[in-house]
């Protein structure tokens, strides 16, 4: 029975929310309004690109914060992050394409210094599946030790084993990273991030947390990440922006 009211309900968001279907170079610059609307700003760390094309990517100008990302300030780069029409990559970009090279699967990735991840990030501690508004996290990924600045190739090659096939990544004494088959996927997935550690850190403060059943925690991450819910959350989160 249940499982006939979930069948119901992706068949009438699919239909009240296809897709959008924004150039990515758009809809990386609405994800930056987004987090930059949700506290992820921290000067100018934290990166985010999505796929233009077989081995280039767009990215934001380095020097512009995620508040000012305009369609006109991403930059198109090439895996040695070179870049063409003008303009700069931010260094840390290189990593990015590490994932990209091993995960078809990614259209986009976003990586930020959010506040609640990043404290989170310091305590060594794993994301965990705590709450139904985290739950589209289940399986995080976690990298226990911090490489270092990651501007060169060896931190790539961590940072891409450690995330594996998952979507998204707590680096351990850094931040954040979520991967997405769309912009606006990898988005979602870095906003309930910080949410998420927020809860998570309230949690601990206040005695510890019971984690979801496994196998309540992996219907509700395929009942939330239905391409459509995504896309109307997106939506809505830009038209706050």
């Amino acid at each position: 029975m249940k499982q006939d009211f979930i069948d119901r309900v992706s068949r009438e968001m699919a239909a009240d929310f296809p897709s959008a279907d924004l150039p990515p170079r758009e809809a990386l610059a609405g994800a930056c309004r987004i987090l930059a609307s949700e506290g992820h700003e921290s000067g100018l760390a934290g990166q985010v690109t999505a796929r233009a094309g077989q081995s280039e990517w767009w990215t934001l100008a380095f020097g512009c914060g995620f508040d000012e990302a305009t369609p006109e300030r991403m930059v198109r780069v090439d895996e040695d992050l070179k870049s063409r029409g003008g303009g700069r990559p931010n260094p840390a970009v290189r990593f990015h394409v590490w994932i990209y090279r091993q995960r078809d699967d990614v259209n986009a990735i976003i990586h930020t210094h959010a506040p609640y991840a990043s404290a989170l990030a310091a305590t060594g501690k794993p994301l965990r599946t705590i709450h139904m508004d985290s739950a589209m996290l289940h399986g995080c990924a976690h990298l226990p030790q911090w490489p270092g600045v990651p501007v060169a190739d060896d931190e790539g090659r961590i940072i891409s084993a450690a995330l594996g096939d998952a979507k998204c990544i707590l680096l351990a004494n850094h931040g954040l990273l979520t991967t997405g088959a769309s912009v606006e996927e990898a988005t979602y997935l870095a906003v309930f991030f910080e949410r998420a550690a927020r809860m998570q850190l309230r949690a601990m403060a206040a005695g510890g947390f019971k984690e979801v059943e496994p196998a309540l925690a992996d219907e509700a991450r395929a009942f939330l990440l239905q391409p459509s819910i995504v896309r109307a959350t997106f939506a809505y989160w830009l038209r706050r922006a």
